[in-house]
């Protein structure tokens, strides 16, 4: 089954018997008989073939995605029965947006350097959605609602959205006592069309639509934002993984409420994903438990925000 599947993705990816059977250094016949018995064994016709072109049927337009799942997930248990190296080596690729990466990766990084020593690691920040099946990318950091896919998906943390503002600023413009009351704020829009789904939504607000907000402050980076929004330029709409470290120092307070309790509508969380059948299965496997470990359950900012209400409610006003 292993080596028909290879035949059939050869003569998908080349369109041609002879081609595939170079690329595979196999036989013509060999390559057709392989795909007659794949064809025998599946029940369909999967191509239609031609003196210098095949092409799929409906049926082998079908199994294509199905073909290539398959192939990844042997390999990768081949690899996986056949690995005799108890210690993990070599390089390790991860991809993840920018904030997020310096904030919750880069200095977690020495602990995992240091627990396998053998392993380098090459950590490239990129806001743009890296194509794993295009580029060497072992594990991937995807934040918000994840399209259907190879890539197989573990979920690290709930991401949560929070307006707040500095002190400075509601001292000058008052506090919103509602989301709807923003509408007559300065609030700063993050400009990526990929965020504007979730950006300025409330739960039970404007049919969980974004609201109309404006402002004077515009940026596509969200460490900007936060840096405006301590400086007091506006009102701003944070994840609690970028913002947590200041609404625990004061330098910005959350709106509507706790900020541990939140008021946005609650996308589809933060995942690390890996596309299988890469050829480093077992690291990428260990990088993305190491991760979900140290993240924890609920999140360290998560954790931090419950911390410091919960000490506030316990102190004395009168000082």
């Amino acid at each position: 089954m292993f080596d028909a599947l290879h035949c059939f993705l050869a003569v998908v990816d080349s369109g041609n018997l002879s081609r595939a059977a170079k690329t595979l250094q196999l036989a013509v016949s060999s390559v057709s008989r392989r795909i007659d018995w794949l064809e025998a064994d599946v029940g369909a016709r999967l191509f239609v073939r031609g003196s210098r072109l095949v092409l799929l049927t409906d049926a082998g337009e079908r199994f294509v995605p199905r073909a290539r799942h398959l192939v990844a997930e042997l390999a990768e248990a081949k690899a996986a029965v056949t690995a005799v190296d108890p210690e993990p080596r070599g390089v390790l690729t991860v991809t993840a947006p920018r904030a997020f990466g310096r904030r919750h990766i880069a200095p977690l990084l020495g602990d995992f350097l240091h627990r396998y020593p053998l392993l380098e690691l090459e950590l490239q920040l990129n806001d743009d959605v890296v194509d794993l099946s295009a580029q060497r990318v072992d594990v991937a950091i995807r934040l918000g609602p994840l399209p259907d896919s190879d890539l197989l998906a573990t979920w690290l943390a709930p991401r949560r959205r929070i307006a707040c503002a500095s002190p400075a600023y509601l001292e000058r413009r008052g506090t919103p006592a509602t989301p709807l009351d923003l509408l007559d704020h300065n609030c700063m829009s993050y400009i990526s069309r990929s965020a504007l789904a979730c950006w300025w939504t409330f739960e039970g607000v404007n049919r969980n639509k974004p609201l109309p907000v404006s402002g004077a402050l515009r940026s596509d980076d969200v460490d900007f934002m936060l840096d405006a929004a301590v400086g007091g330029a506006g009102v701003a709409h944070l994840p609690s993984w970028l913002a947590s470290e200041a609404l625990v120092a004061g330098q910005l307070v959350p709106l509507f409420g706790p900020a541990s309790q939140g008021q946005a509508v609650v996308d589809d969380g933060i995942h690390a994903v890996r596309l299988p059948g890469r050829s480093h299965p077992v690291k990428a496997q260990l990088f993305i438990a190491w991760l979900r470990e140290r993240v924890g359950t609920p999140p360290y900012w998560e954790s931090a925000l419950l911390a410091h209400e919960a000490g506030g409610k316990g102190e004395d006003p009168g000082g």
